[in-house]
């Protein structure tokens, strides 16, 4: 029987494209400070699509961190400090609006209704994470946050889905990871957990049944799987 639910945010519980093309851009075009081919580069290094306002299903702003993002995008800025840009990024990530995937209070409360434990570990800073949890209105029905700065490391590593395994007093078997990416299926996996994907990131069906118990559409199909594993 699964008791403990640990769900990625970004792609999981928001819609990605839709979430963070925004904040994509107006960070490009912040660091490229009016200079088109510096703005072009910088997408590039992110694989970022200035004209479709998208990323790429390979980008590195889709499963890696902020600390990772801001490394990457230093190399495009001479004399950049990587820790600045990184915070420079966690700032401009606490502003992002996010988009649901679905409607998430009735969602959450019900999972929580009926017995499940509920967390959250995503490679966002925790502090931008908790904002935008609080904004959605489930921050409150949720016993476990963990962003990739928190002190778990990041995925596809599974420390924080044993954190969130420990804190909830469950068995990993008895847990599953919930995400649109391989990287939170690997660390689910890692930390042995059953994994469930959903097609609200960037990632097809192809990429993630490999590492699934489960594809489903969104977390919406969710609580009838839950319901179906007894």
């Amino acid at each position: 029987m699964v008791r403990g639910v640990l769900f990625d945010k970004d792609g999981t519980l928001f819609d990605f494209q839709r979430s963070w093309s925004g904040w994509a851009e107006d960070v490009l075009i912040d660091l490229s400070d009016g200079s088109p081919d510096t703005l072009s580069s910088l997408a590039a290094l992110i694989s970022y699509n200035i004209d479709k306002k998208s990323f790429s299903p390979d980008s590195l702003a889709i499963a890696g961190t902020l600390s990772e993002v801001a490394e990457a995008l230093a190399l495009g800025l001479p004399g950049c400090d990587p820790v600045m840009l990184e915070n420079r990024l966690v700032r401009a990530a606490e502003r992002v609006v996010m988009v649901p995937a679905v409607p998430l209070v009735p969602l959450f409360e019900g999972l929580r209704g009926r017995g499940h434990i509920l967390g959250v570990a995503t490679n966002d800073a925790e502090r931008a994470a908790r904002i935008q949890l609080e904004v959605a209105g489930i921050i409150d029905i949720l016993h476990f946050i963990s962003g990739y700065d928190s002190g778990h490391g990041g995925k596809p590593d599974p420390g924080m889905c044993l954190a969130f395994a420990r804190g909830a007093g469950l068995a990993p078997e008895a847990c599953v990871m919930v995400g649109d990416s391989t990287h939170d299926l690997v660390a689910g996996r890692a930390a042995g957990m059953r994994t469930v994907a959903v097609l609200t990131g960037v990632a097809t069906a192809r990429d993630l049944a490999p590492l699934a118990d489960a594809v489903l559409p969104d977390i919406g199909a969710l609580p009838d799987w839950l319901a179906a594993q007894g």
